[in-house]
């Protein structure tokens, strides 16, 4: 049984986007808040300039990613988190390279989205990213292991989602046309037979509400956060 008047653990983030992190944090924050008057539990957040990484990612140098989020890591193990996470969906395709090494344990963004969808009974999704992730395996061997088949889009699609990606929402630019583009996305995986749709990177649920998906969304960057919650207060 958790005990309620200990102290919650403190989270570490190793953040690689601005805005994917300002989200995770912010939800810790304030879902954390709601639940207990103030007392959020204490957070830490490390962040390597976003170059670092996209050297790395653009090169498709996954040691590279891993080693710079095992180098988060290890700072924020030294100044107390008990464990972190990263809101970063593609680079988890680094973090699975390293997680083992890490001196604290990693809570796994697919890994949570996985599990909330089966959950909810869902058995076939459809995943929304960067390319490197759609065309990666962090959600389809996530999702495999639940039973769970994931679609993505056709490659033309890919592309000009992982464009806008990269060139607007890392940015905190969300324009209505780039909305459109990816609720039509969306109405394509409601027509093939998704029951549900993964925002797979942590900037989407920022352009991409409920109320504007012909699908239910998964929203990957909150659903880490609430994970991280859940682990700090056991």
């Amino acid at each position: 049984m958790p005990k309620h008047d200990a102290m919650p653990k403190h989270i570490g983030i190793a953040a690689v986007t601005s805005e994917g992190a300002a989200l995770c944090y912010r939800t810790i924050c304030q879902e954390g808040e709601a639940r207990s008057g103030y007392a959020h539990p204490e957070v830490t957040l490390h962040n390597f300039p976003l170059s670092d990484y996209m050297n790395a990612i653009e090169a498709e140098d996954w040691p590279t990613v891993g080693r710079l989020l095992l180098e988060s890591a290890g700072k924020l193990a030294r100044v107390g988190a008990a464990f972190a996470i990263c809101p970063d969906n593609t680079a988890h395709q680094g973090l699975n390279l390293v997680r083992a090494q890490s001196p604290i344990p990693w809570l796994h963004i697919a890994e949570e989205i996985a599990s909330l969808a089966a959950e909810r009974g869902y058995r076939k999704v459809g995943l929304l990213g960067t390319r490197w992730l759609m065309q990666g395996p962090v959600y389809p061997t996530a999702l495999e292991a639940r039973g769970i088949a994931c679609e993505i889009p056709e490659s033309e699609v890919r592309e000009q989602i992982s464009a806008l990606i990269m060139d607007e929402l890392v940015f905190g630019r969300f324009t209505a046309s780039t909305r459109e583009y990816f609720q039509q996305a969306i109405q394509v995986f409601e027509r093939t037979g998704c029951e549900a749709v993964i925002l797979g990177c942590t900037e989407i649920p920022l352009l991409i509400r409920a109320e504007d998906s012909v699908l239910p969304i998964l929203d990957s960057t909150r659903t880490l956060a609430r994970a991280a919650l859940r682990e700090a207060a056991v």
